[in-house]
């Protein structure tokens, strides 16, 4: 599995462009373009690998006579000192596709093992953790793939796949019921809808409207125990809402079917590789 490139040719060319501009100076200056390099990129710490393609296509666009071998799998473990992978080619080339290419991989794999984490965390309580749309803006494809490389799953990727009715939805329609009714006159079943609620009136009011999935954002536990406890089987439940790592410990216990997590995505940390020549 990896990226499409129609996916990501586009935000690739923009970086490349907002790199290199009119020429990389430094490396023209000291290279003809001919002279052959041999470079390795080195994990500087452990977590999980992820470069879905995207050195194949910065390279392909800089110089397609680039030649790249993978020593890790996306979604593997890799720790600290070990080769990622290894390329082979002009070594003007290698240097200035160099931080376009680590600045693309160090978000991948910082999102990929904050994802791990996550899923461990919550390893055995039955709990699917998902990611958000708050996503950097033009990679959305990759951040997503990042978090599918560690283990958690896709929440809905834009406005155009899934019904989302959040409370400001809410708000302008008048209500959860007539917002719900809103959507299936137009839709019908086509979608599922997920519906956020502040209490148990408003629990109520989703399971009438016959939401499918019901989310609980920023709310205490007491007040998602006792809202937990009255949709039962009826429909899904998310959790959503500043999840941090000492919030998924305590929702371990929460019979719930999501935790939704936008700082997989909003605040990754950046993993450390670097790129060392032969």
């Amino acid at each position: 599995m990896a990226l499409l490139k129609s996916e990501v040719i586009d935000i690739v060319r923009l970086a490349l462009k907002e790199d290199i501009g009119t020429g990389d100076i430094t490396t023209s200056a000291i290279f003809v373009g001919t002279e052959p390099g041999n470079a390795k990129i080195i994990a500087k710490d452990d977590g999980v690998f992820c470069a879905g393609m995207l050195p194949d296509y910065i390279y392909g666009e800089l110089d397609p006579s680039v030649r790249i071998k993978y020593l890790k799998e996306d979604g593997k473990i890799i720790h600290k000192g070990e080769i990622a992978f290894e390329l082979n080619g002009p070594a003007a080339s290698l240097l200035t596709g160099e931080r376009v290419m680590l600045n693309f991989l160090q978000r991948m794999c910082g999102i990929a093992t904050a994802t791990a984490k996550a899923v461990q965390m919550l390893a055995g309580t039955g709990i699917t953790v998902l990611d958000t749309r708050k996503t950097a803006p033009g990679l959305r494809a990759i951040d997503k793939y990042s978090v599918k490389m560690g283990g958690g799953h896709n929440h809905r990727f834009g406005l155009f796949d899934m019904v989302m009715i959040k409370d400001n939805h809410i708000k302008a329609a008048g209500g959860i019921i007539p917002a719900v009714e809103a959507v299936r006159r137009v839709h019908g079943s086509r979608y599922k809808i997920e519906v956020e609620v502040t209490g148990e009136k408003e629990v109520m009011q989703a399971l009438d409207a016959g939401a499918d999935i019901i989310m609980f954002d920023n709310m205490d536990m007491d007040i998602m125990a006792s809202c937990i406890a009255l949709i039962g089987e009826k429909a899904k439940t998310e959790i959503s809402g500043n999840i941090t790592e000492d919030r998924l410990s305590a929702l371990k216990n929460l019979k719930v079917t999501y935790v939704s997590m936008g700082a997989l995505t909003h605040s990754v940390k950046a993993f450390d590789l670097s790129m060392q020549f032969a």
